[in-house]
């Protein structure tokens, strides 16, 4: 982890309790409690030093284009000679070629336009999330006052040339705290998202699209659904015909099933908090991950009856599970916990096949990123580092360190796609921090 490596260079010398050793004095110097207001030097304050001077040392790095290849002997030369022999398939060669290229990413500040200028770039941005074309952008934004705006960044302008974007305000604000959400598409031609709310009392809205918009807001449609509920902590639409018009909202304790045209609801109770879900597309089996770790399926054609077992694939982990991935062929899940680890599991021989190391977390709820046809998995570790591994094999390819101080308010939020903005699109990684946003291009 780059975030501690200058530690692990006093790794050699005795730890004393209550003193920590400075290699640049080589000497021991007392620790004090963090409390303690005359002097200043705790354990938290080293090791935040540290973690900054090497966040510095990266960013430097990555300024004067230092950085090489992850594997020995990969580049692009060996890749298309070995391409033009037959010793690499069509897939293999792709997903080398994403992998040379997302280890020489550069970092560019995009531009963002909105028709509010007076108020475009001076919230902090909470999430972005990226429709299934890629065509548009999302948007959660922290507002100064309390609570929360939504909005929709239309990536249409950003291009090698161009790094400017559209970003549309919707016309509802919340006072209410977004923890979770997913953008999901009913169709080709309507995309909706869905917020989930942690505050008490909670809610569940569904919102069109068409709301982000330039056009005359007396042509836009309310919301299309809201009811309040206890307290929510994730989400997820349902893309299978056989559950048409469905969503799911993981609550505490229980997972709540409701069909927006009827309003019919189903409720399945659980052991434990729901903090992940996600709808397979081939079936109408929902998946969620719990705070005790646990990651369970229902299929929810069917009715939940007292005494009768509806949990089908039940998998483990240690430790909160706060992100689950399906991915495309759904015989396997990706699924990250509180403990930092990162497991691919088996749906079919419920075991865990692959485990991808490095990412950090400790109680936030920080979800994946799946790319497979890049072969790209990628995540932000609550220590603010982007990190992107390689599917096939869980090698970590890049760390990206934020471009502000590490902070609980300024964990970046990614997108990643081979093209961005739509189908004739640029490949790259946006990132989303603090008021900014960056997009960092193939070279």
């Amino acid at each position: 982890d780059p975030s501690s490596s200058s530690l692990m260079q006093n790794s050699a010398v005795p730890e004393l309790p209550g003193f920590y050793y400075d290699s640049e004095k080589n000497r021991y110097f007392r620790l004090l409690p963090g409390h303690n207001n005359y002097n200043p030097l705790t354990k938290e304050s080293i090791q935040y030093k540290a973690m900054e001077c090497e966040r510095l040392r990266l960013l430097e790095e990555e300024e004067k284009q230092t950085k090489k290849t992850t594997r020995a002997g990969l580049n692009s030369s060996m890749l298309l000679q070995k391409r033009q022999l037959g010793l690499l398939s069509s897939t293999s060669y792709c997903r080398l070629v994403h992998e040379l290229k997302v280890n020489c990413m550069q970092r560019r500040k995009v531009e963002i336009h909105s028709p509010d200028s007076s108020v475009a770039g001076t919230n902090n941005f909470k999430i972005i999330v990226a429709d299934a074309a890629c065509e548009r952008i999302f948007t959660v934004n922290d507002v100064e006052h309390g609570g929360c705006k939504y909005g929709i960044i239309n990536l249409s302008g950003l291009g090698k040339d161009s790094l400017s974007v559209e970003m549309y305000d919707n016309l509802y604000f919340t006072n209410r705290k977004v923890l979770e959400k997913s953008l999901f598409s009913l169709t080709h031609f309507s995309k909706l998202c869905l917020m989930g709310i942690a505050e008490t009392p909670g809610c569940a809205s569904l919102l069109p699209a068409s709301l982000f918009s330039s056009t005359n807001p007396g042509d836009r449609p309310g919301m299309l659904c809201s009811f309040t509920i206890s307290t929510a902590w994730s989400c997820a639409w349902c893309l299978n015909p056989q559950a048409d018009n469905c969503f799911s909202t993981g609550l505490t304790r229980r997972v709540l099933v409701t069909n927006v045209v009827t309003g019919h609801r189903q409720t399945f109770g659980t052991s434990s908090d729901v903090l992940a879900q996600q709808f397979a597309t081939q079936t109408p089996v929902l998946y969620n991950g719990c705070r005790s770790g646990e990651i369970f399926s229902i299929d929810v054609r069917q009715r939940n009856r007292k005494g009768q077992s509806w949990k089908a694939i039940r998998l483990f982990h240690d430790s909160a599970v706060t992100s689950i991935r399906l991915l495309e062929a759904e015989h396997y899940l990706m699924a990250a916990d509180m403990a930092g680890k990162i497991k691919l599991w088996d749906l079919r021989t419920a075991k865990c096949m692959k485990q991808y190391k490095g990412h950090h977390n400790e109680y936030a709820i920080l979800p994946l990123h799946v790319n497979e046809e890049e072969g790209l998995l990628t995540a932000v570790g609550q220590d603010c580092y982007t990190r992107i591994w390689s599917l096939q094999d869980t090698h970590l390819l890049r760390t990206i360190p934020s471009p502000y101080p590490s902070s609980k308010d300024a964990i970046p939020s990614v997108v990643f796609s081979s093209r961005l903005g739509g189908s004739r699109g640029v490949p790259g990684l946006l990132m989303a921090v603090k008021q900014d946003l960056y997009h960092f291009s193939y070279n």
